[in-house]
C-alpha cells in the first residue's frame, strides 16, 4: 500500500461494493478544536449491517477502535492509530404515541440540535432547553448532556447499540444506563466497549417550560412570552452570546464539569464569597459553577501559548491561534485545575473526552 502525503486526499479501501474505508484520514473537520490530526483508518457506516461489516474487515483485525460522534466533546492528543468509526445513521421515527406523549427513536448520526429543532416544530416538550448543544444524538446519553435545568436522562427511555468485541446488539433501558451528572455507564464500565446506534426518547405533547436558569425567563419574555419556540430561541440567543462558535474558534464548549460538593464545603465558600452562584441540590450537596471559580482565579480571557480561556465564558478553552494541539489545551487545563484547587480546595474534572 502506498502512503499518501498529508496534503493529498486519504486513500480509499473498498471493503465491498457499498462500503469504503478511508486510510490516513484527516480529522480536522471532525473535531471542533480543529486539531490537525489523522486517523489511520476511518469509516462512517450508515446502518447496523455496515457497522458489522467494518468491524469484521480483515484489514482491521487487532486494531483499536474509537467511536466518534460530532467531535464536539473530544480532545485528540495526537494522530489516532487504529479505526475511527463515525456512525452516520440518519433517522427520526415516531414509534408510539398517546394523547399525552410521543416516543421517538433517533439514529446516532443525527445532529443533536436538528433533533431539538424537529421536536419543537412538532410541538413536543422535553428537550427545548438543550438547544444548540453541539454533537450527535448517539453521544447524548454517553455524556448525559444537560443545560438550563434539563438533563437528557430525563427523557431517554432506551439506548440501542452494539458491543464492539462480540458484535452482539444491546438495548438498555434508562435504569440500566447508570445516569448521573454528566455521566453514564458508557463513560465508566462500558467506556470504549460499545457503539450506540440509536436512542429512544419520550417527549410530551404538553409540558412545563423550565425558565428559572441563567436569564432564560427574561429572554423568553423579551421574545414575546412563554412558548416552545420562544424558549428554544431564548436558549440559542443566550448560548450564542456567551459561547464562541466552534466553526469560527476551535472549542468543545464547557471543558470542565461543575463540581458537586458537600454543603459543609459550600458554607465555607459562601463565608468568603457571599455572592457565589451556588445551586443547592439537597440537604447534603450543592453544585458550584466551575466557570465562576476559574474566573475568580483570574483565568478569564487569559492566554497560554496557542491556547486560551474564552473572554466571555471562563468554562470554555479555545484554540486561539488555530495552531494549538491537544498538549497545548491540556497544559492550560492543568494550570487552571491547580489554581482552583489552591484557591478553593476543590478539584475540578474535565468534561471533554481525551483521546490518546
Amino acid at each position: 500500500m502506498v502512503i499518501t502525503p498529508k496534503n493529498i486526499i486519504a486513500i480509499q479501501i473498498r471493503l465491498n461494493k457499498n462500503m469504503v474505508l478511508q486510510y490516513d484520514y484527516p480529522l480536522k473537520s471532525h473535531n471542533t478544536f480543529h486539531f490537525d490530526v489523522y486517523a489511520e483508518y476511518f469509516s462512517a457506516p450508515r446502518n447496523v449491517q455496515e457497522i458489522t461489516e467494518v468491524l469484521t474487515a480483515p484489514i482491521l483485525k487487532n486494531k483499536s477502535c474509537f467511536v466518534l460522534g460530532g467531535g464536539s466533546n473530544v480532545l485528540f492528543q495526537s494522530n489516532f492509530k487504529g479505526l475511527i468509526l463515525k456512525p452516520d445513521i440518519q433517522s427520526i421515527q415516531v414509534i408510539h404515541q398517546t394523547a399525552q406523549s410521543v416516543w421517538v427513536e433517533v439514529g446516532a448520526g443525527v445532529d443533536w440540535d436538528s433533533f431539538v429543532e424537529w421536536s419543537v416544530s412538532k410541538g413536543h416538550y422535553g428537550i427545548e432547553n438543550l438547544s444548540l448543544i453541539p454533537g450527535n444524538v448517539g453521544a447524548s446519553p454517553v455524556q448525559n448532556i444537560g443545560a438550563y435545568g434539563t438533563e437528557i436522562m430525563d427523557v431517554i427511555t432506551q439506548v440501542n447499540g452494539i458491543f464492539l468485541d462480540s458484535l452482539e446488539t444491546f438495548s438498555f433501558k434508562n435504569s440500566q444506563c447508570e445516569f448521573s451528572y454528566r455521566n453514564s455507564i458508557f463513560k465508566n464500565s462500558l467506556k470504549g466497549k460499545t457503539i450506540i446506534t440509536s436512542v429512544e426518547f419520550v417527549l410530551g405533547k404538553r409540558g412545563n417550560i423550565k425558565t428559572s436558569y441563567g436569564g432564560v425567563a427574561q429572554e423568553v419574555e423579551r421574545l414575546g412570552g412563554y412558548s416552545l419556540k420562544n424558549t428554544r430561541q431564548a436558549i440559542i440567543n443566550i448560548r450564542e452570546a456567551k459561547l464562541p462558535d466552534p466553526a469560527v474558534i476551535g472549542n468543545v464548549g464547557s471543558f470542565f464539569k461543575n463540581p458537586i460538593v458537600e454543603n459543609t464545603v459550600m458554607n465555607k465558600i459562601i463565608q468568603e464569597f457571599p455572592d457565589a452562584p451556588i445551586y443547592k441540590l439537597d440537604e447534603g450537596y450543592s453544585k458550584i459553577p466551575a466557570g465562576w471559580m476559574i474566573e475568580q482565579c483570574g483565568w478569564k480571557g487569559k492566554t497560554l501559548g496557542n491556547a486560551a480561556v474564552h473572554k466571555n465564558q471562563a468554562l470554555v478553552l479555545i484554540n486561539k491561534t488555530g495552531l494549538a494541539n491537544g498538549q497545548d489545551i491540556l497544559a492550560l487545563a492543568h494550570e487552571i485545575e491547580k489554581s482552583v484547587k489552591l484557591k478553593f480546595g476543590i478539584e475540578i474534572s474535565k468534561e471533554v473526552n481525551v483521546v490518546s
